[in-house]
């Protein structure tokens, strides 16, 4: 058994603050994550080692975008997001 069907899954946008390392200009940005929220229940299939593995398992989300373009007209670059989580438990 495979651990996204522990899982359900949805994209959502968040908002973060992010600075261009290239400009200098701070700017609000639509990060994009994947929330991973446990199920209720386990599939009937599943063996006892897939029961641990449920029961030790919690929602998370995981950031999706690792770059972003800079709004700036002027500078457009791509930068990346390191200022941020890449996974944030709930």
């Amino acid at each position: 058994m495979e651990e996204r069907d522990f899982f359900t899954e949805k994209d959502e946008l968040k908002p973060a603050s992010l600075n261009c390392p290239f400009c200098r200009q701070t700017e609000n940005y639509e990060v994009r994550w994947r929330r991973r929220t446990k199920k209720a229940s386990l599939p009937s299939h599943a063996s006892q080692e897939d029961r641990m593995k449920f029961a030790k398992a919690r929602s998370y989300l995981v950031r999706i975008d690792d770059t972003i373009s800079c709004k700036n007209q002027r500078c457009r670059r791509r930068f990346e997001i390191t200022s941020l989580q890449t996974v944030a438990f709930l």
